[in-house]
């Protein structure tokens, strides 16, 4: 008898610790439990921790609140100015409730990846290139907005998106490459010219107050001469007033009115006698030009 009672009470003691061990469920701290009760959620999430179910009735889900990393593979589209390029970013979300997480959407992950691809390509269409290059922050603030609205219905929660890498063609490279140098060579003109225009204003003061002192002027001369001739070399400098080479350039241009050739004298002219008679000289009558002319002409009559 006591064998019998000994043997039940062995069995009963097994089949309920087996029963206990199906019952106990152990949900981690960055882990919530959704319990569906023949296929009914029942309850609210079971928290983190050792937590019991009916065996072969309930059946506990377990969701990750961990935040999760999801890279978004590379989207090549075209920008608003006509530029083909490929985007690629990252997407930071986590669930805030995992009832929603499970019961609207079969996979969460795969439906923030695809509505993510989507958004990618869309912001692409909407931004041009220079956006795309330097408005990252204002384009990443688009793009969670665009994610984040329909997952907030998935129990979903975005906490970042950021665009990592925009990929451009070879050409588009080498045209901002030439079209960079040559806003540095124009930069470089611009400053170039500035200085050239301060030192032009110091000189003609400095000129001005060296015309006002000439005494400075002799100075300045010889302080180039030191600084020359401080250098270990052969060459020997002498300083020669500008006044002077305008004095020889002068003097070569208008020579001295010594040197200046004569005019050559007029020969006098000859003085023929009067003729002795008082017939008058045949010759001196036609030596009139209207005479002359008149005698030239041939005559009508003896034609």
């Amino acid at each position: 008898m006591w064998e019998l009672v000994i043997t039940l009470i062995a069995v009963v003691g097994g089949m309920s610790l087996v029963v206990l061990a199906a019952a106990m469920r152990v949900v981690k701290q960055y882990e919530r439990g959704v319990l569906f009760r023949l296929g009914r959620i029942t309850g609210e999430p079971r928290s983190p921790g050792l937590t019991l179910i009916v065996p072969f009735v309930d059946r506990l889900h377990k969701v990750n609140m961990q935040i999760v990393t999801l890279p978004i593979p590379a989207q090549e589209g075209i920008t608003r100015d006509n530029v083909t390029v490929r985007v690629d970013a990252v997407v930071y979300f986590r669930v805030v409730d995992p009832t929603s997480a499970l019961v609207r959407v079969e996979d969460y992950k795969f439906a923030v990846s695809q509505m993510a691809q989507t958004s990618l390509r869309s912001i692409i269409g909407k931004s041009d290139l220079d956006d795309l290059l330097s408005s990252r922050e204002k384009l990443n603030e688009g793009l969670e907005l665009m994610i984040d609205s329909p997952a907030v219905g998935w129990g979903v929660q975005i906490d970042r998106v950021e665009i990592k890498d925009v990929s451009l063609p070879d050409t588009m490279k080498r045209s901002m490459a030439r079209q960079a140098e040559a806003d540095r060579e124009r930069r470089a003109r611009i400053i170039n010219a500035d200085a050239e225009l301060q030192a032009s204003k110091k000189l003609a003061e400095a000129a001005q107050q060296m015309s006002d002192t000439p005494t400075a002027l002799q100075l300045r001369l010889l302080q180039t001469v030191m600084a020359v001739s401080a250098e270990k070399n052969s060459t020997l400098v002498l300083p020669i007033p500008v006044e002077l080479l305008h004095f020889l350039e002068r003097g070569a241009r208008d020579p001295a009115p010594a040197e200046r050739p004569a005019k050559p004298e007029e020969p006098p002219v000859p003085v023929e006698p009067a003729p002795a008679s008082g017939t008058p000289d045949l010759d001196a009558v036609t030596r009139t030009p209207e005479l002359g002319a008149i005698l030239d002409q041939p005559s009508t009559e003896a034609r």
